[in-house]
């Protein structure tokens, strides 16, 4: 079934390994959760040998055990979960994973945009059916957020700050009096939550000031502010997975060679470190040089390899899907990693030699090609 989506959601994409977890699992669950706590946390963070299993639950979301702890703790409270964070931090794939764990169905997911009505997180109606037999629960069309409600499960909303006043204010209702009012109906006319309904959101520290909550709304939320990686292992080992991922989806038999992989690893945090010491925004990369991100710039050299070269992954396809993926603004993105190019990657070519050799010279082509 998975290989007819482009991308499973993660209970389809790991359907098996829920059942097995689910078939040996006896500890409490609250509500209708369908794993206790200690397995949803199993699920997400992987097993480790002391856990004494039959076999091994591969680590699917790098970060702090405590951040994963206080989530799972929170959705089995009557607080909604605001997961915050820099652009590229994991935030919307923990959520997934934590909805996928708990009650096998993460899809249940609101977007949030300038655009986002009262409608996208209550309900709205079958036109058509309305004109032919009027208002009834049957033309009615529920929210995912409803859906979530009717069914105690998980509901998701997306870059929550990204709504407007309006839709957030909703959001308070549902999440303190755990029901929805259809004042269009004369009966059946209110929606109560079950046991087991939770909403997890996420927020985009940088988008501060965009549609900031309201003291009301964050009174309902526990925050979990989930920190960029800074460990270069963590950072490796959350690359490798996805890029494992990536190669699976589109069955392409390349290896990443280690040496290429420490090459971007150490660029990105040249860049950030360049990034923090830059004293005006012009200085910076328009980027955020999230994990994210450079997952993107290898994904963009795996393929351009297979397809365009000879399935080789080369230092300097890579140094071009660097240049390519983050110079966004000319010139200013441009003359941030010309910059870079020279004072940082020419004197490592000189000292170093090999890879780093090629990177420079792929960087320095884009760069020119570019300008």
């Amino acid at each position: 079934m998975t290989n007819e989506m482009l991308r499973a959601p993660a209970e389809v994409k790991y359907a098996e390994e829920l059942d097995w977890l689910e078939s040996i699992d006896d500890g409490p669950k609250p509500f209708s959760w369908r794993l206790s706590p200690r397995m949803v946390r199993l699920f997400v963070l992987g097993s480790e040998r002391s856990d004494g299993l039959d076999r091994e639950i591969p680590q699917k979301w790098f970060g702090d055990r405590s951040f994963v702890e206080r989530s799972i703790v929170t959705l089995a409270s009557d607080r909604g979960l605001l997961l915050i964070g820099d652009p590229g931090t994991g935030k919307s794939w923990l959520a997934e994973l934590l909805s996928a764990a708990i009650c096998r169905d993460s899809t249940l997911v609101v977007q949030g945009t300038a655009g986002t009505t009262e409608d996208h997180i209550k309900y709205s109606w079958n036109v058509s059916m309305v004109i032919a037999k009027g208002q009834s629960r049957e033309s009615m069309i529920p929210s995912p957020i409803m859906t979530a409600m009717e069914q105690g499960m998980i509901g998701r909303f997306e870059e929550l700050t990204r709504a407007t006043s309006d839709v957030q204010d909703a959001l308070i209702s549902i999440l303190s009096e755990k029901y929805v009012s259809i004042p269009e109906l004369d009966t059946d006319n209110t929606v109560f939550a079950r046991p087991g309904f939770s909403i997890i959101a996420t927020a985009n520290s940088r988008d501060r000031g965009v549609n900031d909550l309201s003291s009301a709304l964050k009174r309902r939320f526990n925050f979990v502010r989930i920190p960029v990686v800074t460990s270069k292992a963590s950072e490796a080992e959350i690359v490798r997975f996805r890029t494992t991922e990536l190669l699976r989806r589109h069955r392409i038999e390349l290896d990443v060679p280690p040496a290429l992989l420490d090459i971007l690893l150490q660029s990105f945090a040249d860049l950030r470190t360049a990034a923090a010491s830059a004293t005006s925004e012009d200085e910076k990369l328009e980027s955020a040089l999230s994990t994210a991100e450079q997952i993107g710039v290898l994904e963009d050299a795996i393929l351009h390899s297979h397809f365009f070269g000879d399935r080789t992954l080369r230092a300097e396809t890579l140094g071009g899907a660097l240049v390519g993926s983050l110079a966004r603004r000319a010139p200013e993105d441009l003359a941030i990693l010309n910059k870079y190019w020279h004072g940082v990657v020419e004197p490592r070519s000189r000292n170093d030699g090999g890879e780093w050799t090629r990177f420079l010279d792929g960087g320095r082509q884009a760069i020119s090609t570019l300008s």
